[in-house]
């Protein structure tokens, strides 16, 4: 097995429109920190691509036209290419800033090439640690995966440090409503601290934190998810994140063992989804519910659902793409979608294999993913972010109820653990 790396600087130089936050003005004031762009190049058996960007999550029509521009500068299918996102909500819109979006795909392609030229020989290995970074913020619930997912990666001869893989699970919204800095927030903080640490690059894939909130962190008032003991303002936030996940890991790393004769394998299964457009009536009364609690203008929204039934259509399908990503005994597997938690602890569940991590935001970020139980409470997760991010999603309404068993039985029953 071989590996290669490298990375790239993608932090806007000019004010760009920033997405996340449901604000009238979105245009950034300034920089906090940078925002990088990370390529691992794997080569066995076939060549396979692990990319981690610090953005909200391109539109999978956008993140797919990459895959395709890395597939051709590295000589391997779409499939083989897992695009990552941090889901930092003080990034750029790229939907908005086109010309921000073709220049950090060039910067992508050429990390690309020089981490395919870099390949050489590795060993692999990794285990779980568990941190206290979220909190669910659905007050109901107690659910909340804290696995840290290690994968270390060495020369072939175990001399030589060579990548950290880290995968975590809380929102990348440190930074509230009222920051307009550009940040990869506490992704940022746990790769410098831990690069610091061990002198190597540090990758950090995002798991399913679609209802994970922070425990730490900083903004000038106490936002929606951040009320409660269990959260904490305060301005060194982004330390305490990297802190917390820093000391659960150091006392195992170095005793993680690393193997050479670890394969690698990556591929994607398709299903199909529906969701249905809501009738008039109830559109409305979502409309009016926004409103009322968010303060979301639907209008837009509505003219939408109008017109699809004024087409005749009464439901909008989608083939959902999951992809996995393994490296010996350690998966990946992931949706373009703000997925829940509960999908990871199920899936975990289903396959008794606490080394198998069900993402999201994984080739693209559309709409949320609810659990039945959401579902049923409603809300922003559910139907209110439809009416801002719609246009992005190509659906006006949720999954139909049912979805998350459909996708969680079809990820576990599609492993391939013999490659």
């Amino acid at each position: 097995m071989k590996m290669g790396f490298a990375e790239t600087d993608i932090t806007p130089q000019m004010p760009v429109t920033m997405v996340g936050f449901n604000r009238t003005d979105n245009i950034s004031r300034g920089i906090l920190d940078s925002l990088m762009a990370q390529v691992s190049v794997w080569e066995n058996h076939g060549t396979a691509c692990l990319v981690t960007i610090d953005n909200i999550g391109f539109n999978k029509r956008e993140a797919d036209l990459l895959r395709d521009m890395i597939g051709a500068v590295v000589g391997t299918p779409r499939e083989k290419i897992m695009l990552s996102f941090s889901h930092t909500h003080a990034a750029a819109n790229t939907d908005v800033e086109k010309e921000y979006f073709h220049k950090i795909c060039q910067k992508i392609c050429s990390a690309a090439e020089k981490a395919k030229a870099s390949t050489s020989e590795v060993s692999v290995g990794w285990d779980n640690v568990e941190a206290d970074i979220g909190n669910n913020r659905r007050r109901s619930s107690d659910k909340i995966d804290r696995r840290v997912g290690i994968l270390k990666v060495c020369s072939s001869d175990k001399n030589d440090l060579k990548l950290i893989i880290l995968r975590l699970t809380a929102h990348c919204n440190v930074l509230k409503r009222d920051n307009y800095l550009i940040s990869a927030d506490y992704f940022g903080a746990v790769r410098k601290m831990f690069a610091e640490e061990y002198h190597c690059p540090i990758m950090i894939v995002q798991g399913s934190a679609g209802n994970i909130a922070p425990k730490y962190y900083r903004a000038s008032f106490t936002p929606v998810d951040g009320q409660g003991e269990e959260y904490i303002n305060c301005e060194n936030a982004f330390g305490q994140m990297a802190q917390e996940v820093s000391k659960k890991v150091k006392p195992i790393f170095h005793a993680i063992n690393t193997e050479s004769s670890a394969g690698v394998c990556a591929y994607s299964k398709y299903i199909a989804l529906r969701s249905k457009v809501p009738d008039l009536t109830e559109a409305a009364q979502i409309a009016d519910e926004a409103l009322k609690y968010c303060g979301i203008n639907g209008q837009k929204w509505i003219e939408k659902v109008k017109s699809l039934h004024n087409s005749g259509i009464s439901f909008q399908e989608e083939r959902l793409e999951i992809q996995y990503f393994c490296i010996g005994g350690w998966c990946l597997c992931g949706i373009p979608n703000e997925t829940m938690t509960e999908f990871a602890l199920e899936t975990v569940q289903l396959l008794d294999n606490p080394f198998f991590y069900f993402n999201g935001y994984t080739n693209g970020c559309s709409s949320y993913f609810p659990t039945k139980e959401e579902y049923d409470l409603g809300g922003y997760e559910v139907y209110w972010a439809m009416l801002i991010y719609f246009v992005y999603y190509g659906r006006v309404y949720p999954y139909n109820r049912e979805a998350i068993d459909t996708v969680i039985s079809f990820a576990a029953e599609n492993l391939i653990t013999d490659f």
